[in-house]
Formats: C-alpha cells, structure tokens, sequence
C-alpha cells in the first residue's frame, strides 16, 4: 500500500505487540490510584477519576461526561448514563467513593461535571489519557495503559468474584451478553 507522496505509511502496532493483556488486575488499579495521588495539585481529582471509572466500568466518554445531576451523596447512588447504545442503570457508590466525590466538590465548587481542569471545563478524553498513561509509569506498569484497560478490570473482577453474568452485563450496560462473554471465558 502505498501513500500519496509515495511512502509506505508506517505499520500500526497491534494491541498484542504493545501489551499482555486488555485490562488491569485490582492490584494494578490500586497501584494506579496511589501513584496518581503523589503528583501535581489535582492527584485527589486523578485518584477519584481512575477509582470511579474502574469501580463503575466507565468508559472515557462517560466518565467525562459525569454530571452531579448523577450523583446523590446522601443515598450513594450514581445514575450511570452509558454510552454506544449501553443501558443506563443506578449503582451503589462505596464510602471511599463518597469522600472522594465529596472532596471533589469542596475542591471543585459551582461545576455541572465532576471531572473538571483547572478552568472549570470538563476533562478531555485526552486529558485522561495523559493521566493514565503518566499514573501508569509512575507505578511502574510493565506497559502502556489505557482508560479502556479499567472497564475491562470491573468486567473480569465481577466474573472472578463469581457474579451471575446477567449482572455483570447489566451492570456494564451491555446490551447484547456477547459483549460480557469474554470476562468468562478468558478468567
């Protein structure tokens, strides 16, 4: 195949070439939150960031577009609004979720998205993505991580715990329970 100057355009590297695996293991996780506390001035606003989208199996998409309108601190119930045709669907938030959301709006005050920059913006799926990939490093991840890589995590922990794969689809708002096989048939 050739390019309109003439070259050959270089050759994408697979996902296999690139990592072992498609998710994190929960020590990974843990790994990530704690090494992404230890930098800059929004290490709390990071940790809560990579805790929630793992605890909820966020994508990017939807873990930027998290609104407090979702979120009822008072009953810990997050509205999980899924993206690509998912199934929107209530989740129960852990105490260690609360404090960090809570902590989020003292740090953050007056903002709709939870997720936001020092400009009151919601984050970029590119912001999260640097973030990742720095935490990642900087736990010393033997490999390029991605946001991606957390929804998959929940996804193989629900089936390692033994939850009913019917709920681990609805959980992810899966819509067709193809797209949970895999968390039970490469555990």
């Amino acid at each position: 195949m050739q390019h309109v100057n003439g070259k050959v355009p270089p050759r994408r590297v697979s996902n296999k070439e690139r990592r072992p695996r498609e998710y994190l293991t929960q020590d990974e996780v843990t790994r990530l939150i704690k090494a992404s506390q230890t930098v800059g001035r929004h290490g709390h606003r990071d940790a809560a960031l990579i805790l929630l989208m793992f605890r909820h199996g966020l994508r990017v998409s939807e873990a930027v577009a998290l609104e407090w309108s979702q979120i009822d601190l008072e009953k810990g119930l997050l509205q999980v609004r899924r993206l690509k045709n998912g199934i929107t669907s209530g989740h129960r938030l852990l105490d260690v979720e609360v404090r960090a959301l809570r902590r989020l709006q003292r740090d953050y005050p007056d903002t709709s998205h939870v997720f936001v920059s020092e400009r009151q913006a919601p984050l970029s799926a590119a912001a999260v993505r640097k973030i990742l990939t720095r935490a990642g490093k900087l736990a010393e991840i033997a490999f390029p991580v991605h946001p991606h890589q957390l929804r998959h995590a929940t996804g193989y922990m629900l089936a390692g715990q033994g939850i009913d794969a019917r709920i681990v689809q609805r959980y992810l708002g899966h819509k067709k329970a193809r797209y949970t096989a895999r968390y039970f048939t490469e555990v």
